[in-house]
């Protein structure tokens, strides 16, 4: 459906949707995604960058953790290092670059906190088209 996966630092826990076009950088992080996790399309998840001011140029390698019920809207960006807690909400364009914690939804760029998200969540992801298309 279009994902490119890249390296083998990759974790996808049970029921997570990811959607078309995703991109995931486990070149040299870790990505460790869990259980009921929803990604919309053309989400980025970046482990690795540089060192803006480095005149070598030199990487920064960070793990992504995505926990239980994060819902990542489309077009979203995760930064190096970002740990998104239990059932936040990342939503679309936005440019993650720092921790969510649990039930917060962030938008923007850089992602800042607008709301909070229901605590009594209990549903169980299951969404698989056959093709690329919605219809089932």
């Amino acid at each position: 459906m279009g994902c490119f996966f890249t390296g083998n630092n990759i974790k996808i826990g049970s029921n997570t949707v990811i959607a078309r076009n995703c991109y995931f950088d486990g070149r040299a992080g870790l990505i460790d995604i869990k259980n009921n996790v929803s990604i919309a399309p053309e989400v980025c998840i970046i482990t690795m960058s540089h060192q803006v001011n480095s005149p070598d140029f030199d990487t920064i390698v960070k793990p992504v953790l995505i926990e239980d019920y994060v819902w990542v809207g489309t077009r979203a960006m995760i930064m190096p290092g970002v740990i998104a807690g239990q059932g936040c909400v990342l939503a679309a364009a936005s440019v993650v670059t720092k921790s969510v914690d649990p039930y917060t939804v962030v938008a923007g760029s850089p992602a800042k906190k607008i709301g909070e998200r229901t605590k009594d969540l209990n549903y169980s992801l299951n969404y698989f088209p056959f093709f690329n298309t919605d219809i089932q």
